[in-house]
């Protein structure tokens, strides 16, 4: 079902009214201090919109928004709403306009300009739909987590490798599907560790040679391209994240060029053994 249905839909919009929960799942919602109600300039940044396109949805649903917890206080109500809640409140304010986190939703059901709004309405719909209760919560965990990673990945943008950063966002966003990342065999990323360890070397051998592999590598490639590689972020072993040169598949000619001119004599030896065990299952 395509998530416009929710906006022209009154009847379809009540079946999800209580699923309040995909609020935080999609985006951080903010709140007044009550912990109960979001006013309309809330509502407005939550959904990255202008403050009158909530007004516009204002005008038109009043009746059902107010069903889901939308109200406006003026007078007395809104002097004692604001003396708890609105610390600080504009002195010359005379009403304010709340939602509830239903009117909320309700809100994102039926503003069209929005892109939270869309992924509400798609978490409402799709993942309803193509999922069993029991992990209907993950999926959505899941779509929110893509959503911060895919924006990660964005604002990387000229600080990594753009290969890199765009087969990442491959790789998230078919998780999320998922699906099969479709990415380019040559773009799939190449480890100095783990080409070392397909020549035979073993792991402190291979702890021994990789930072000089790396920067032969690094040297060969400036030389041909003319520019230093590209960097990407990784993991190490003790939990931080730092940058280190973006190879892929295509680079693998030099990965063998440095190893045929600096490690293939070198270990010679040790390389007879799994040149023979490969030749043997070709047999």
């Amino acid at each position: 079902m395509n998530e416009l249905a929710l906006t022209e839909s009154p009847s379809l919009r009540a079946q999800y009214a209580d699923r309040v929960d995909v609020l935080d799942k999609v985006k951080a919602l903010s709140l007044l201090s009550d912990d109960v109600h979001a006013d309309l300039p809330m509502v407005a940044r939550y959904y990255e919109v202008a403050e009158d396109a909530i007004e516009s949805v204002v005008r038109r649903n009043r009746s059902e928004l107010e069903s889901n917890g939308f109200q406006v206080l003026k007078g007395q109500a809104y002097r004692d709403f604001a003396s708890v809640n609105l610390t600080d409140a504009n002195p010359n304010a005379r009403s304010i306009t709340l939602f509830a986190r239903r009117a909320i939703l309700n809100v994102g059901q039926m503003l069209t300009e929005s892109p939270v709004a869309r992924q509400i309405r798609t978490y409402l719909l799709d993942v309803e739909e193509i999922a069993p209760p029991e992990i209907r919560t993950a999926a959505i965990e899941l779509a929110a987590l893509t959503r911060i990673q895919v924006l990660a990945l964005k604002a990387a943008d000229g600080l990594l490798d753009r290969t890199w950063l765009a087969a990442k966002t491959k790789v998230a966003l078919a998780r999320m599907f998922g699906e099969e990342p479709e990415i380019d065999p040559l773009d799939i990323p190449l480890y100095v560790p783990d080409f070392l360890k397909s020549m035979g070397l073993k792991k402190k051998q291979i702890e021994s040679e990789q930072s000089w592999f790396g920067k032969r590598a690094a040297a060969l490639y400036e030389a041909e391209h003319g520019e230093k590689p590209g960097k990407r972020a990784a993991d190490t072993p003790n939990g931080s994240v730092r940058n280190t040169l973006a190879w892929t598949q295509r680079d693998l000619p030099i990965f063998e060029e440095v190893w045929e001119r600096w490690y293939a004599e070198k270990y010679a030896m040790q390389m007879a053994p799994v040149q023979d065990s490969l030749l043997g299952s070709d047999a």
